[in-house]
């Protein structure tokens, strides 16, 4: 049975911590749909291959990424990897980007907040368009060349006011 990437897997804390790099997001965003080399990743997201490699095998050693095929061209080993899902989630209060804590001295930082009454399926609506929001922006940035860019840290929780209690 095939799995479905737009559903999140359950993650520990160490693996969200793996997930604190812009260049890694990358990464997954380009492993999501389709299996592919490190040099394939590095060229799609415009990173060196070193480099590249190097972030595939953390998140590979992490339990976030699969080898799925292997093989021999030339005498040459390819692997080719593809991400276990396209959204993660972890259980617990710890904070698991340390930039998002209020304590965090960041050099810029805009904060937004509301209230909304919303209907299960507005829920759920609402969340798939904050989802596909922030893939837009993972694809724009994986496309970027800008060499002023400035890494970024953005977290959006969704939290009914009732308790579970």
């Amino acid at each position: 049975m095939e799995k479905d990437e737009s559903q999140a897997i359950e993650i520990s804390v160490e693996q969200a911590k793996l997930l604190g790099s812009a260049q890694r997001i990358k990464i997954i965003g380009a492993l999501v749909d389709t299996a592919k080399t490190s040099k394939q990743v590095a060229d799609e997201v415009g990173e060196s291959p070193g480099s590249t490699h190097y972030h595939i095998q953390k998140l590979y050693n992490g339990g976030l990424i699969d080898l799925v095929e292997t093989r021999t061209v030339g005498g040459i080993v390819e692997k080719y990897y593809k991400s276990k899902a396209k959204w993660f989630n972890t259980q617990g209060t710890q904070l698991i980007d340390p930039v998002l804590a209020e304590d965090f001295n960041a050099a810029s930082r805009t904060k937004m907040s509301l209230r909304l009454n919303l209907s299960p399926e507005e829920h759920e609506h609402m969340t798939a368009e904050f989802k596909a929001l922030l893939e837009k922006w993972v694809g724009i940035t994986s496309q970027s060349r800008a060499k002023n860019s400035q890494e970024y840290a953005i977290g959006i929780n969704v939290i009914s006011t009732k308790s579970s209690k």
